[in-house]
């Protein structure tokens, strides 16, 4: 029996409706990028005048943006790429050798999932202190892998255990050693897994404010969402800066979304097809 025309009416009607909802935020963004500090607050919610550039390039030379910007760069994607580095491996040793300590090893992974970091913030500023890291970006990407691994790890894991045996024996009939087996023949299935662990992890680390307001002191060395902070003066805020800083810095993380949930379909659909 075919659906009633109302049905998929109302369907669609409330899909709009969500679009509107998460969409218009990032449209009032971007329009307020174009406008005055003034202009902001008399029109709020209305289009920009004139298309102006001037915020973006006043953001970028005056505010420091450019130091931000890379600074994130560099510490997100170090961060995103140890964890998913590291975590495969550990999630494909996991799932495929059995050893007298395997299930012990991956409650500790799991213990990392029930306690949040920010808990042991003052032990973790002690430890970089002592390890000479604080005012580097090396302490947050130290953290910032510690605290990706355990969901990485668990991930995986549950990845791995749904590929067949009988790939690796193939492959190991074919000469293949271990690790050419995990790079080779499983990795390579793990798009799904890998898709999801990037953006999870790139999101969290891109948007952090709390970690580098605790262990960066130096402005060349602060991130996004922390020299984002310098815009906020104490009798004024300079909101059409901060509207250019916040639609450029979230550039990056619009289109890693995209290229990662383009894979993470792809990947889907060729599961599906085999």
């Amino acid at each position: 029996m075919h659906t009633k025309w109302y049905v998929q009416f109302f369907k669609y009607l409330l899909l709009a409706f969500f679009t509107f909802i998460f969409a218009y935020p990032i449209f009032l963004m971007i329009t307020s990028s174009l406008k005055s500090n003034v202009d902001i607050f008399t029109n709020p919610l209305s289009l920009p005048s004139s298309f102006n550039l001037d915020n973006y390039f006043e953001v970028w030379e005056v505010v420091n943006f450019s130091s931000y910007i890379w600074n994130s760069v560099i510490v997100s994607a170090a961060s995103v790429f140890i964890v998913l580095f590291v975590s495969s491996m550990a999630g494909y040793y996991l799932a495929r050798y059995q050893f007298k300590w395997n299930s012990y090893l991956l409650l500790f992974f799991m213990i990392g999932l029930m306690l949040p970091m920010k808990l042991a913030v003052i032990p973790l500023y002690m430890i970089m202190m002592k390890l000479g890291l604080l005012d580097t970006l090396f302490s947050l990407i130290f953290i910032y892998v510690a605290g990706g691994i355990p969901f990485a790890v668990f991930l995986f894991y549950g990845f791995f255990r749904t590929v067949p045996k009988a790939l690796e024996d193939s492959a190991r009939l074919d000469g293949c050693n271990d690790f050419q087996i995990y790079y080779k023949i499983v990795l390579p299935l793990m798009k799904p897994a890998i898709s999801i662990v990037g953006i999870v992890n790139l999101i969290n680390v891109w948007n952090d404010f709390f970690y580098p307001l605790i262990f960066i002191r130096t402005d060349s060395l602060s991130t996004i969402p922390l020299g984002m902070l310098t815009l906020f003066g104490e009798y004024d805020t300079q909101w059409n800066l901060l509207f250019a800083g916040l639609t450029l810095s979230s550039l990056p993380m619009i289109i890693a979304f995209l290229f990662a949930s383009r894979q993470f379909m792809e990947s889907l659909t060729e599961g599906a097809v085999k």
